[in-house]
């Protein structure tokens, strides 16, 4: 039985930071984790302030993760974190992620995984040898008619897949923002933190990982088109690109940055030979589902009549919305219920297990650089290659 909270640290998250503050509610919504620890900046001053602000106990707030690692683990098991969540700009994901499985410690990742594809293929290979933990946070998978979207296509109900588009639309950098000391404009639009692409890296990722999720499909090869709208920006801002799946289906995957007005409505629409589905984050309780002969149905979060895996992951009677903070708890909570499990030597339920991993990280990272390659080449389509 659970007779305590799971023991958290964090990497990152400090004055400034946007994420933090997310990846920390969404952590303790359902009572199940408690933040014990972090180096919340590279900056040791800015990491003891942030300590501050939370009500750590100051020998628990360190200057750097290596630090943290080091005096984490020498403390006796029942005081030492259990878990640390890394919500750092791309380019520090590696490090720490690998120094924390290596000290034996699971992990909670901000997507996409690391910089580049050959560290995703080592913190893969470490996650698979340590036999930890590990989460990537892929928010969107973690709405409950998202999963029920899922649940709807595996059960073979719209017939064989035949299409898919998924879209991630986006202003917020219709202007050079970078250029304005904006931090969060700043790293994502440096090769050096944010790694080959700006947009596909940032939200193309989401898309992606949304498009497979549901279709339970994976990308076999791809055609892209990247852009770079605003003048002197060093990433992409801007792209589409068409896929080819597994089973043969075709796709859409358009992602922007400047497309100005939109805010976050990411939206996926899977059609079969029987019907078709539609989810969009703008009204996220809704699932859509089409048919070839017969009219359409509208499905509802929170109603009695959803799939296990789409309750599971509901905390509202109908009518009530779930939105963005919701569907990123719901990756902490099956974390943490799969983490409580093995703790106690039971075997976790098939919807706990139900939150993105290494692989999903992986297939993320192949996506940044095949579409870079696909962009690059004069060649029609880049095989998806990992």
């Amino acid at each position: 039985m659970k007779n305590k909270k799971l023991k958290m640290g964090m990497i990152g998250g400090g004055p400034g930071s946007f994420i933090g503050a997310i990846h920390r509610i969404a952590a303790f919504m359902d009572g199940e984790i408690e933040l014990v620890c972090g180096a919340f900046s590279s900056d040791p001053q800015k990491s003891r302030t942030a300590g501050e602000t939370l009500y750590l106990n100051p020998s628990r707030v360190y200057g750097s993760y290596k630090e943290m690692f080091e005096k984490e683990k020498a403390l006796p098991e029942d005081q030492r974190m259990d878990f640390v969540s890394i919500v750092t700009p791309n380019h520090v994901h590696f490090e720490p992620a690998r120094l924390a499985l290596e000290a034996g410690f699971h992990v909670v990742l901000d997507k996409p995984m690391t910089l580049t594809l050959q560290e995703a293929h080592d913190l893969y290979n470490i996650v698979s040898e340590s036999k930890l933990l590990f989460c990537l946070t892929h928010t969107y998978t973690g709405y409950p008619m998202v999963k029920q979207a899922k649940q709807f296509v595996k059960s073979g109900q719209l017939g064989k897949i035949r299409k898919v588009y998924v879209e991630y639309p986006q202003g917020w950098l219709s202007t050079p923002l970078e250029s304005e000391e904006n931090k969060q404009a700043s790293w994502r639009t440096d090769p050096s933190q944010s790694g080959k692409a700006g947009c596909m890296g940032d939200i193309g990722t989401h898309a992606f990982n949304l498009a497979e999720y549901v279709s339970g499909l994976e990308v076999s090869k791809l055609c892209a088109d990247l852009n770079t709208a605003v003048e002197g920006r060093r990433l992409d801002d801007d792209g589409a690109v068409l896929l080819r799946f597994s089973n043969g289906a075709s796709g859409t995957l358009m992602a922007s940055q400047v497309a100005a007005g939109e805010e976050n409505n990411i939206k996926v629409r899977v059609y079969g030979e029987k019907g078709g589905l539609e989810w969009q984050q703008e009204d996220a309780n809704t699932l859509l589902i089409k048919w070839l002969d017969k009219p359409a149905e509208i499905w509802r979060a929170g109603t009695g009549y959803l799939s296990s895996y789409a309750s599971h992951n509901t905390r509202t009677p109908a009518g009530h919305p779930e939105g963005y903070l919701e569907a990123f708890a719901n990756h902490y909570r099956n974390f943490a219920l799969c983490l409580h499990a093995r703790k106690n030597g039971e075997e976790p339920k098939a919807e706990w297990l139900d939150f993105p991993g290494a692989e999903d990280g992986l297939r993320g990272m192949a996506f940044i650089e095949n579409v870079v390659k696909s962009s690059d080449s004069n060649e029609k389509w880049t095989s998806f290659s990992l």
